[in-house]
């Protein structure tokens, strides 16, 4: 099994950080908001978006899928009571020349090998597709 370790704290009432290993990331836990700073449900959002652009770095080489670049737009829907996320709609776009059924194998392999993904479609409904850049 593999463990990870992320600490966070309150810096003051407009802001958080969390880090692990070298890296810090500032968090908007202002109740007033802010734009220089992902909230919780942005974090979630680009945690997801992060396992699906690890996961074509991991599968891209093993099903030899030429990727000149990959881009994901993520929509999360949120309820108010009690508050969660009920869906997330996201769409994958990918700069290659391969089929339209290598596409698809890409697509598979994202959401059947992804740790995030996986979480995450066992909690709420998730959906996406994959398209080939215009």
């Amino acid at each position: 099994m593999l463990e990870y370790h992320v600490t966070a704290r309150r810096i003051d009432s407009h802001g958080s950080e969390a880090r692990t290993k070298e890296a810090r990331i500032v968090l908007d836990t202002d109740m007033a908001g802010r734009d220089d700073a992902f909230n919780p449900a942005e974090m979630l959002l680009a945690s997801l978006a992060a396992c699906m652009l690890k996961g074509a770095e991991r599968v891209v080489p093993m099903l030899d899928f030429k990727l000149r670049d990959m881009n994901i737009t993520l929509h999360g829907i949120r309820q108010d009571s009690p508050p969660m996320m009920v869906r997330i709609d996201y769409e994958i776009v990918v700069d290659t020349d391969e089929t339209d059924q290598r596409l698809e194998l890409l697509h598979r392999n994202l959401r059947k090998y992804g740790t995030i993904s996986n979480t995450l479609a066992e909690a709420m409904e998730l959906v996406g597709s994959i398209r080939r850049k215009d």
